[in-house]
């Protein structure tokens, strides 16, 4: 039988769930944002990573940290990276007990509201969850054309040229179960910017984990700006050419193996 919010019960245990949220000047949303996680899944952890904003979003926190419960901060000394700030709370979270580490945009576009039914997901057997715009019923409001467009052909770029069968490996709304990231050995992941989850899918695609999309409506910031800039898609897009060398490589060599 399932329990309230974020503690499921599978058989006999239940599962520990960590909301990872990296931020970098997100004071506008940051409040907004935690209440919405925590009237979603009461006995989450919420782990916020700041990357020394200067409009002081980790003292914002802080300073709701104690009304809401369970939300803990960990400051890094300047801004380093999507993927380094998810590699840095995912480490916290399973430090401190998690069983399932979920990711989450600071600035809105997604809905808390989504998040059980995220776990469930995984609770079913999932290894990741994925909060997609791309599968039927996935929306998208608000967005400009140019980036709409962007964004729905470089998905089919990456699946394309990687072979995942995944219809949005840059959703930036995931559940990860934690023995999964280990698998995947998640701490040697390089990629930053948002071939963090382009990287994170495909290593677990090859790692022999299960996959599960479901649909989300994902809204444009109405606060704050944009962290996508030029170098961040040119970044991506130079990280798949190098994972689909580094499978053609690994197919040659396990077929040199099989002779």
């Amino acid at each position: 039988m399932a329990g309230d919010g974020s503690r499921r019960v599978i058989g006999c245990r239940a599962v520990r769930v960590a909301v990872v949220v990296p931020t970098y000047n997100e004071a506008e949303n940051i409040v907004v944002l935690c209440e919405r996680v925590r009237a979603a899944l009461p006995d989450a952890e919420i782990v916020v990573v700041d990357d020394a904003s200067p409009d002081g979003t980790a003292d914002v926190v802080r300073s709701i940290a104690e009304r809401i419960g369970r939300t803990v901060v960990l400051d890094r000394p300047s801004k380093a990276g999507l993927g380094a700030a998810y590699r840095a709370g995912f480490e916290l979270a399973i430090e401190r007990g998690a069983d399932v580490c979920v990711q989450i945009d600071a600035d809105l576009s997604h809905d808390p509201a989504v998040l059980p039914a995220l776990i469930a997901n995984i609770e079913h057997g999932a290894d990741l969850a994925i909060g997609s715009r791309y599968v039927p019923g996935g929306i998208t409001l608000d967005w400009p054309w140019r980036r709409r467009s962007l964004s729905r052909w470089g998905n089919r770029y990456v699946a394309g040229m990687l072979g995942l069968a995944v219809n949005d490996a840059t959703a930036g709304l995931r559940a990860y179960a934690v023995d999964a990231l280990h698998r995947m050995d998640y701490p040697t992941v390089g990629a930053e910017g948002y071939g963090f989850q382009v990287e994170m899918t495909h290593r677990l695609v090859r790692a022999g984990g299960r996959i599960v999309e479901f649909p989300i409506t994902f809204r444009e910031r109405t606060a704050g700006e944009s962290k996508l800039s030029n170098g961040i898609v040119r970044e991506a897009m130079v990280l798949v050419v190098r994972l689909w060398a580094e499978d053609r490589r690994g197919r040659r060599q396990r077929r040199r193996q099989g002779r």
